[in-house]
């Protein structure tokens, strides 16, 4: 098929609707919907002949950019804090471990040399995010494993792009010294820690300022920044992906108008992102080379699920608290996705030989990981004991749609346990003029807000206020009690003494 703009068009509208129905089989099945979409791909790749892999790389890491910051905005940081440690362990010394063992085997079974074997070994390295949570769904896995797979996932992409760059470096350019490759590294990760803080706290203090004229803008702004937080990072020598993530939690964490309405776009705007990414990917396979070397793709996948990231994970986890049935999920969960297909796609752009082998391997083996690891993951949380009932979403979702300019949002707020507020009537509740308490949601149900209603401990409110009294409303409803204020005073002054003791 010559590709015109009308085909162009055309393919672009069949990869979005074949993408969009597949995910219905997916969830059906149990399986992450990437399988079928690199399937459609490789269906369509027997029609349409399309080669352009500097394209594809663009799309992907473009996609990348949108999945990771859909991802970081979701992400709590209560709820990661505590297992900072384990995630970003696993996310260093769990990837390189991880990459040498199947690098090592790559050797053996392709019979490729040692850096093109450890290349392959670094592109598939690390664990997709959009994978692990689609096939969990709402599985009420353990909050400590999901917090540690979610941090871990967010936080790996960045050491495996550096290994695969490294070593292509290293192909090419044999002389390159280690100890500046290990420098890079450090400056890589600290420019990119440091932009995300910083840039995401200019985001946040941009959307919460700025007045706009259409509220469907304030998500085009959001996203704009986190490209140009990847963009501007790369562009000073340092880990954009990692600074997008970094972008992304701490925007996610702050209250910032049009919350809902940034969450909701970026969340559409992610899965359109990975079905063409993954269709394109699938476009680049041919299946009679994928099955020239089925066996050693079996082989190294069945090295990657039971052998390598085992290791890695229980080798990078030494000495922490989780237990073993919880390091077994973990290392299950080791799901590959996105970033090794795009990855792999480096060595045909750099021109490495046997460039070809290592995309077909990476492939087959992203594939595979996908179908027996992501059909298993849940059945295996179940036999754990580590996933409880279905969680399920809050049905309601409340926001403000403003059609041009104004000076008031509604906001949501939780009232949190010994609140001064609960128990008290909403008409002896003191509050900023013009701020009015639209709705309250108990279990599930919403009540209409009158003078004597009493509000509970959990509830959720959302209030219409102005936009300069915003933070009053939250100060006066997340206020705590005198007791609960003196209860904490003694708990820290006590933290403190038994401190000095030790």
């Amino acid at each position: 098929m010559d590709f015109t703009v009308d085909g162009l068009i055309f393919l672009m509208a069949a990869m979005l609707i074949i993408g969009v129905a597949a995910t219905k089989f997916s969830s059906r099945l149990g399986m992450p919907s990437l399988v079928l979409f690199l399937i459609a791909g490789m269906l369509l790749s027997e029609v349409i002949y399309f080669e352009n892999t500097e394209f594809v790389q663009l799309v992907g890491i473009l996609a990348l950019i949108i999945i990771l910051f859909e991802g970081g905005t979701q992400t709590r940081w209560q709820s990661i804090r505590p297992v900072l440690g384990a995630s970003t362990s696993l996310a260093t010394f769990g990837v390189v471990i991880t990459s040498g063992i199947v690098g090592l085997a790559a050797v053996w079974i392709l019979d490729l040399t040692w850096l093109e074997g450890l290349l392959l070994g670094a592109i598939v390295g690390s664990t997709d995010a959009a994978a692990v949570f689609s096939v969990l769904g709402t599985k009420n896995i353990k909050a400590k494993l999901t917090s540690t797979l979610e941090a871990e996932s967010g936080t790996n992409d960045p050491m495996a792009v550096f290994l695969t760059v490294m070593f292509i470096e290293l192909i090419q350019i044999p002389e390159t010294g280690t100890w500046s490759l290990i420098g890079a590294f450090i400056m890589q990760m600290s420019v990119g820690l440091a932009a995300g803080l910083i840039l995401g706290r200019l985001t946040v203090f941009t959307i919460s300022r700025i007045n706009l004229d259409a509220s469907g803008l304030y998500p085009v702004l959001a996203l704009s920044f986190a490209i140009f937080t990847y963009a501007s990072t790369t562009f000073m020598n340092g880990s954009g992906l990692l600074a997008v993530y970094v972008m992304a939690v701490v925007v996610g964490n702050y209250e910032i108008p049009y919350r809902h309405s940034i969450l909701r776009f970026n969340e559409g705007f992610a899965w359109m992102m990975q079905i063409v990414m993954f269709i394109m990917l699938g476009l680049l396979v041919f299946p009679n080379q994928l099955l020239e070397n089925i066996w050693q793709g079996i082989v190294l996948s069945l090295i990657l699920m039971l052998v390598a990231r085992p290791v890695g994970v229980f080798l990078s986890m030494l000495g922490m608290r989780y237990n073993g049935k919880e390091k077994i999920f973990v290392s299950w969960a080791g799901l590959k996705g996105a970033v090794p297909i795009v990855l792999a796609t480096y060595p045909i752009v750099a021109g490495i030989d046997n460039a070809m082998l290592i995309f077909n391997t990476v492939f087959f083996v992203v594939l595979t990981s996908a179908l027996i690891q992501g059909g298993t993951l849940s059945w295996l949380g179940n036999r754990l004991g580590l996933a409880g009932e279905e969680k399920p979403a809050s049905p309601y979702s409340l926001e403000l749609v403003a059609l041009g300019k104004t000076e008031s949002e509604m906001i949501e707020l939780t009232i949190p346990k010994d609140a001064v507020v609960a128990g008290m009537k909403l008409a002896d509740i003191t509050l900023p003029k013009y701020t009015l308490i639209t709705a309250v949601i108990r279990k599930e149900k919403i009540l209409t807000p009158t003078g004597v209603t009493r509000l509970k401990e959990g509830d959720t409110l959302y209030v219409l206020t102005k936009k300069k009294t915003r933070d009053l409303v939250k100060i006066r409803f997340y206020q705590k009690s005198w007791k609960e204020e003196q209860d904490e005073e003694r708990n820290t002054v006590k933290a403190k003494k038994s401190g000095s003791k030790a």
